[in-house]
């Protein structure tokens, strides 16, 4: 995550804790109040320089726009719904939207209102300092929390509140999923280590 640290972000650096954490994905999906004409915006940018766009309705109902820099992907709809997947921040989704809007609005599509935007998802990775985890001592005492090797080699850790689900490798890699804001990601990851060091689940 690039620019100003989220306030959680800061209290773990503060209190000596970098665990890297890594945006790699925001989900989030729009509203645009307005309906578009999909034929007409395809055609109009089907040979676009910077763009890659694609069109199928006999497969998919929505409209396909990616940029190369940065690397997003916006499904568009008919009903003026959007969903915009590849964002590394929540700051970069809002620019996203905007610059779909821009897009459209060179096609002829009427967008009068402002676009109502909710981040569904985002998705990092990131690091215990290194450390690394008892996932068998972990799965024993970490309420909601699931490890079966056989199956999968890592614990899968869910928190009520930031409402998001963790999982944790041995080599204190990890994978956040659900959170809405960066702030509650630092905040899952942040619970998760306290509460990995209440049970002695590091054994490094």
């Amino acid at each position: 995550m690039s620019g100003k640290l989220s306030a959680s972000a800061q209290k773990n650096l503060d209190d000596g804790l970098d665990f890297r954490i890594v945006i790699q994905n925001c989900v989030a999906s729009v509203n645009l109040f307005t309906t578009i004409n999909l034929v007409s915006i395809y055609q109009q940018l089907i040979d676009h320089d910077v763009l890659q766009v694609s069109f199928n309705p006999e497969q998919f109902p929505g409209l396909i726009l990616k940029t190369k820099e940065p690397k997003i992907s916006s499904l568009v709809f008919s009903s003026g719904k959007l969903v915009i997947t590849g964002a590394k921040s929540t700051s970069m989704v809002h620019d996203a939207v905007y610059s779909v809007i821009d897009i459209l609005r060179e096609t002829g599509t009427k967008i009068e209102e402002e676009p109502e935007i909710i981040v569904q998802n985002i998705v990092a990775s990131g690091n215990f300092n290194n450390r690394t985890i008892n996932l068998e001592l972990a799965s024993m005492w970490l309420e909601s929390s699931m490890y079966e090797p056989e199956q999968f080699p890592g614990l899968i850790y869910r928190l009520p509140n930031p409402k998001t689900v963790l999982l944790l490798f041995q080599s204190g890699n990890l994978v956040c999923t659900g959170a809405k804001t960066e702030d509650q990601v630092h905040e899952a990851v942040r619970q998760t280590y306290d509460d990995l060091e209440e049970i002695d689940g590091f054994d490094t």
